[in-house]
């Protein structure tokens, strides 16, 4: 299992409808992308840090560790926003690009923020079969089900496949790391082909008619939770424009 979705299964919100998580953490994400990014952003980000920390009972090491790979990807796209080509020294810092740069990190962190609420407080498998309720096809859930299980035992694969070689000293040098890899994605490509061709023929045998039922635990709204949700939302856009006109 992934350390996300260890965190999850373990969280305090996981008992609570995917709906009300949903509305929280994806309203505050079209406020991050809707709103001006300045304050918008640092609106955004703070409130989502205030409940990953506080009632969703995220701890610092958890959140870092989701989010330093995701970051990652963000500060890869800004920095070259900071540099212009061309002119007499053929490569310069553009300061245009530097409030450029700012603002995709700023308003990227805060989507990010936002987007960890929900992956760290709903496990995918209780978002999937109720997506039917809210008329997505029961092949796209279906689908997507079968590739989250599918990655799991990939991973299972490549890391037993890696042991393997380490243990036959495969990454001794950079020539054996090589030829490693290589052999290492040709055995799991195959091993997908074969493990994807025995599910179907698995399905097949099972009467498989276009759509797998599942019993979908009961759990109520509560309507609480949404209310103070949409109070929040209100006043993340409310704060946000009331300190965009304050600065103009």
């Amino acid at each position: 299992m992934l350390p996300l979705d260890t965190i999850a299964y373990t969280n305090r919100w996981r008992p609570r409808h995917p709906g009300e998580k949903a509305l929280l953490s994806l309203g505050l994400l079209v406020c991050a992308v809707a709103l001006p990014v300045w304050p918008g952003a640092l609106v955004v980000g703070a409130v989502a840090t205030v409940i990953l920390f506080g009632p969703a009972g995220l701890s610092v090491g958890q959140a870092a560790h989701a989010l330093r790979v995701p970051l990652g990807f963000v500060v890869a796209g800004s920095l070259p926003l900071l540099f212009a080509v061309g002119g007499s020294t053929g490569v310069r810092i553009d300061l245009h690009g530097l409030t450029l740069a700012a603002q995709l990190a700023g308003r990227s962190t805060a989507a990010l923020l936002c987007l960890l609420l929900f992956a760290a407080t709903t496990p995918l498998a209780d978002v999937l079969p109720r997506l039917a309720n809210l008329g997505v096809p029961p092949a796209v859930t279906e689908i997507t089900a079968l590739m989250y299980r599918m990655l799991f035992l990939l991973l299972d694969t490549v890391r037993a496949i890696r042991e393997a070689q380490a243990s036959r000293l495969g990454f001794r040098n950079w020539s054996t790391s090589y030829r490693s890899l290589a052999g290492q994605g040709a055995a799991v490509f195959v091993r997908a082909f074969d493990r994807a061709r025995r599910m179907d023929e698995g399905l097949a045998l099972r009467g498989y008619t276009g759509s797998l039922r599942v019993d979908v635990e009961s759990r109520p709204v509560s309507r609480s939770f949404v209310l103070l949700s949409a109070a929040v939302l209100v006043a993340v856009v409310t704060v946000t424009l009331t300190i965009r006109l304050a600065l103009q």
